[in-house]
């Protein structure tokens, strides 16, 4: 399915609320670290469905999609999504062959950075208290600090 010029780029690692929002995939945790199991077709979530998350947050079990913000993203520089450049050039790849995902033809991704991003796609997880410190790095979070000066401890 091609993109049409009036549709709007998604996000593939979105929040609930945003606009358009759908279910991407399922974050499997059956191996070592977290992949993202897509679904044959994008979802609606309903609120009940997003619910089965808890008691963890939706994005640690779910990996939604959405209208891409743009300017109302921390990520978007006004003209490029510069997380869709860290985990490209960052992150090794996470499969060998294009993922079966229902946004491609409307993802910013994609449309940014290629193949390259899809490769890696799989082991995003939206939400990073389990991520490693290239992951959080990659995610924008930053460097953590210790609370007490290393000279003081």
């Amino acid at each position: 399915m091609a993109r049409r010029a009036d549709q709007p780029l998604k996000c593939p690692s979105a929040q609930p609320g945003m606009a358009d929002v759908r279910l991407l995939g399922v974050i499997s945790r059956d191996g070592e670290t977290p992949t993202l199991a897509y679904l044959d077709e994008p979802v609606a979530p309903t609120p009940d469905m997003l619910a089965l998350a808890e008691p963890l947050p939706v994005s640690h079990v779910f990996r939604l999609a959405a209208n891409c913000e743009e300017k109302k993203c921390h990520h978007f520089d006004g003209a490029r999504c510069q997380l869709a450049v860290r985990i490209a050039k960052m992150l090794p790849e996470a499969v060998d062959k294009l993922p079966a995902c229902t946004i491609r033809p409307q993802c910013r991704w994609f449309r940014q950075e290629g193949r390259a991003a899809c490769l890696r796609c799989p082991q995003i997880v939206t939400g990073t208290y389990e991520a490693d410190e290239v992951l959080k790095e990659v995610c924008g979070v930053p460097p953590r600090r210790d609370a007490t000066p290393a000279n003081e401890a």
